[in-house]
């Protein structure tokens, strides 16, 4: 089965915003777009109110009308649908394991409708073990070739997310931007008395590491620029600020091999709330 990119959807505009930014990555994949609904449990508060029949025709008839609107708008495009039997969680595993890439919608921090945020959409983000993109809707659209950022951590492997990074910047025809975040101790804030050359000493040392770093995919991708920085602060809100004129941030997270453990760290945790534009997870050992 030729693999596509799967998007789950919830009928909320953040899923909207999803399913178009999967149908233009479908274009750079050169694949297809599978758009997939699974059933969110009924409350039995509820039951009588609801029934099955009226669940399954609002939810045909919802995938049916977005699947027509990115045939529209993206003529010769592959779009496939599907009604998952099954609950959100184990369903969009399911689906993602068997494609190539899973994309979601998702929201700013605080907002509460829709499954696809929330302990549902973290829950599948932290257990798919393929790459998840969750779009929020009304950021505007980014340059065709803004850069990717993608944050790294040298002492964790970065084959997977790298790789990943280099790729999305090679199909757009763009630059990769690769930022690693040294947080320092909790004294180093005492001021320059304390630790006076810090800063200046650190830095360097990891400059050239990470050049070291990117060696290998420079030679690879050999028309895609990497630019490396390091800064002094917190990842997440080094990735944030760096992401706000990219097309793309690339964020890694450690495989978890049971969705009662799903995890997806606090650096990729303050990035997906926080991002202005998509944010790709990449699992990795």
């Amino acid at each position: 089965m030729t693999r596509s990119i799967v998007v789950g959807l919830d009928g909320t505009e953040q899923a909207n915003a999803a399913a178009e930014w999967a149908a233009e990555e479908a274009l750079l994949h050169g694949t297809g777009v599978h758009l997939v609904h699974a059933k969110e449990p009924v409350p039995e508060a509820v039951l009588s109110f609801v029934t099955r029949e009226s669940e399954e025709t609002w939810a045909e008839e919802m995938v049916a009308r977005v699947a027509g609107s990115l045939r529209e708008r993206h003529p010769g495009l592959s779009v496939t649908t599907r009604l998952l039997s099954t609950s959100p969680v184990p369903g969009l595993v399911a689906a993602a394991q068997e494609n190539e890439l899973l994309v979601l919608g998702s929201r700013a921090l605080g907002s509460v409708a829709g499954y696809l945020v929330g302990s549902v959409g973290l829950t599948v983000a932290g257990a798919v073990e393929r790459p998840v993109v969750l779009v929020r809707a009304g950021t505007g659209a980014t340059a065709p070739q803004a850069p990717v950022v993608v944050g790294t951590d040298m002492r964790q492997p970065a084959d997977d997310v790298l790789g990943f990074a280099f790729e999305e910047a090679a199909r757009r025809h763009s630059h990769v931007h690769v930022v690693y975040a040294e947080q320092l101790p909790l004294f180093a804030g005492l001021g320059p008395a304390m630790v006076p050359d810090i800063r200046a000493a650190v830095a360097p040392e990891i400059r050239r590491s990470l050049d070291e770093l990117l060696d290998p995919w420079r030679a690879k991708y050999p028309d895609v620029e990497a630019a490396p920085r390091v800064v002094v602060g917190s990842p997440g809100v080094e990735l944030v600020e760096a992401a706000r004129d990219a097309a793309l941030v690339v964020v890694g997270r450690r495989k978890r091999h049971s969705t009662l453990s799903a995890h997806i760290g606090s650096v990729a945790h303050a990035v997906l709330h926080h991002s202005p534009v998509p944010v790709a997870l990449v699992p990795h050992d």
